[in-house]
């Protein structure tokens, strides 16, 4: 690993003018008050857990007529009280931090201790071409389906997950994609996804995607043989006035029976102030979700709790109803808040931040997320066993992001 990043870094030193190359710096530090029957805080024994992270993403372009040669490396940095707890999966936001779902190691540990973490990552390496009609990528490269603000029942390629902030970079996968542009701006789409060292059925993904332009109107049509389960899907936009409508509905085959789920959401943009207000509605349905709480959380369904693993799912139950605004104060300074409720126990998560944007390279943002529930609550505490609890704590962070 090390001596193909020599490699790379080599060819980037020695590109010609027709290749580009930025770079991303960010920080971001999470500060977490836990309740006192907290099975982390009973882990770590830190009530108040403080978490650092320094993430230097590197992206190089190299074109090379009709093809492209695309690589995107991240050096990053965890420091804190919950870095061996979290081992390798996802940071708080969202950074990734292994390659257990994916064909390609590409990740190596430069250095490692009790508090912190240093590694290194390919998260795109990937061979492009294009042309007016056609355009195929081979290699490691991200993938966005679906219409989902919120929730995205239609992306089955490592979603974000509601309360991530950072959505600067999706991560990528190991795929062949292929995609035709049609005369009247539809476009056809296929797409082959490999992991876990293997290309097996049930680790796979193989998928078809098709985009029709019907005058404002845009419609989706989805086929996917995905981790072993049939897929189909239906998407569609529509703007009404000044409202953009848009809903997805995925149906999986899984052991021969079919789960829906489906969002369905609105948004606009209306001037206050001489400034313009953004809100948004989205409504969505878990179709894997429960209707009620087990007592013990083993007891969750195997389905949900695949996808939960998967990275694909993040809520146990089944309709949410999520809200937000946007509003900008100043021309430097906006601000978010949203609330996601759960219709079934109504726990809430409620999220606000406010951005500075200190040049048009430099963001600086603080937020808070906080937990309303109770006992028992999906967002509340869960009780997970011997008197200890996940869950109903409060978050706050501080995140810091320079483009060059």
């Amino acid at each position: 690993m090390q001596l193909a990043a020599t490699t790379l870094f080599a060819l980037l030193a020695a590109s010609s003018a027709d290749a580009e190359f930025n770079a991303r710096i960010k920080w971001h530090t999470t500060a977490q008050w836990l309740p006192g029957s907290d099975a982390q805080k009973d882990a770590t024994g830190e009530a108040r857990p403080l978490d650092h992270g320094a993430d230097l993403r590197l992206l190089w372009r190299q074109r090379l007529g009709l093809f492209t040669v695309e690589v995107d490396h991240a050096s990053t940095y965890l420091l804190g009280d919950t870095v061996v707890s979290a081992g390798s999966g996802p940071t708080f936001d969202q950074t990734p931090t292994g390659d257990e779902r994916r064909l390609l190691d590409l990740t190596w540990e430069v250095d490692d201790g009790e508090r912190h973490r240093l590694l290194n990552r390919f998260d795109r390496l990937a061979l492009k071409y294009r042309s007016p009609r056609w355009a195929v990528t081979i290699g490691r490269e991200a993938v966005s389906w679906g219409s989902g603000l919120v929730f995205h029942p239609m992306d089955l390629f490592n979603p974000f997950a509601p309360t991530t902030v950072d959505q600067d970079y999706k991560a990528g996968d190991d795929l062949i994609r292929i995609e035709r542009l049609f005369d009247d701006g539809s476009d056809l789409e296929l797409l082959g996804v490999a992991r876990h060292g293997g290309i097996e059925d049930d680790t796979a993904s193989v998928a078809v995607k098709y985009r029709a332009l019907l005058g404002d109107h845009e419609l989706e049509l989805l086929a996917a043989r995905h981790h072993g389960d049939g897929v189909g899907g239906f998407g569609v936009r529509v703007p009404i006035g000044g409202a953009l409508v848009r809903s997805d509905l995925i149906a999986v085959n899984d052991a021969g029976r079919w789960t829906l789920s489906g969002v369905v959401n609105v948004d606009v943009s209306v001037p206050v102030a001489q400034n313009a207000l953004y809100v948004f509605a989205e409504f969505f349905h878990n179709g894997f979700g429960v209707g009620r709480l087990p007592g013990d959380l083993d007891r969750l369904p195997e389905t949900l709790t695949d996808r939960l693993g998967r990275g694909e799912a993040f809520t146990l139950m089944r309709d949410y109803v999520a809200l937000g605004t946007q509003f900008r104060w100043h021309a430097l300074v906006s601000q978010n808040v949203s609330v996601i409720a759960n219709l079934h126990d109504a726990s809430k998560i409620l999220q606000t931040s406010i951005a500075y944007d200190l040049s048009d390279a430099a963001r600086l943002q603080v937020g808070v997320i906080k937990t309303l529930g109770g006992e028992g609550d999906e967002f509340g505490r869960l009780d997970v066993g011997d008197g200890l609890t996940v869950g109903g704590g409060s978050r706050g962070y501080l995140r810091a992001v320079y483009f060059f």
